[in-house]
């Protein structure tokens, strides 16, 4: 596999086919976990951790299953690795868990979760399906942190609260009040402010596409007038 063939998954997953602002799938914690940046980090590294280990093993095991079967077998992959995380994180992280509760074991049913299996995984060798795991994983982790961190901003005023039940005790030095003396704002608090808040997401990240655009094209037709010696 060529280099370019590692870049264009990096790019892929972090940023030109995001699962979050781009495909816009795994709505249900998108929406419901997000009420603060330690949440969505939480719930982002649950997934990344199932989606890396199922396609790393759906990777392995895809030249043995029936294409009938493939589906379930897929499925039950999925199932075994939410179990492992949701029994880790209850064990180590007990607070956090509590906190996301049903959304954790949930992620079976993740669409993008199952969508990256049966499109990537299923197609590709252990090594480059391992590496779309970890950077839709982490794609899907640093969008859920930003939205979190803005509903917590404009929720509460503050960032980073409760840091100790994902980090540890150490952690405390990472809560923060951003707005002092601030009475808080409920409604980004509420699903409502999850869904205006990603609009502003995807509508910040089409933005910065377009300018992209516009400076290739107008760089494009530069090219051949260099290469002509008439530049």
């Amino acid at each position: 596999m060529s280099a370019s063939s590692y870049t264009n998954i990096v790019k892929s997953g972090l940023w030109t086919n995001n699962p979050t602002l781009v495909q816009l799938l795994g709505m249900c914690p998108t929406m419901a976990v997000t009420s603060s940046a330690v949440n969505g980090i939480g719930m982002g590294l649950a997934t990344l951790g199932v989606l890396t280990a199922s396609n790393a093993s759906v990777s392995l095991i895809r030249n043995l299953v029936s294409p009938e079967i493939r589906v379930p077998v897929f499925i039950l992959v999925i199932a075994a690795f939410t179990t492992i995380i949701d029994l880790a994180m209850n064990a180590y992280v007990h607070e956090l868990h509590k906190i996301l509760g049903i959304f954790i074991p949930l992620i079976v049913t993740n669409c993008f979760v199952l969508g990256r299996a049966e499109a990537f995984a299923s197609k590709h060798a252990v090594d480059k399906a391992a590496l779309d795991g970890v950077m839709m994983g982490l794609g899907f982790t640093i969008a859920l942190f930003v939205l979190g961190g803005m509903r917590e901003i404009l929720g509460k005023g503050t960032l980073f609260a409760n840091a100790h039940t994902l980090f540890g005790p150490g952690a405390q030095w990472l809560e923060m009040t951003v707005i002092p003396n601030y009475d808080g704002f409920l409604f980004m608090i509420l699903p409502p402010g999850a869904f205006i808040g990603l609009g502003l997401m995807i509508a910040f990240k089409n933005y910065l596409d377009g300018r992209t655009r516009q400076r290739e094209t107008a760089a494009a037709p530069a090219v051949p007038a260099l290469a002509d010696g008439r530049g």
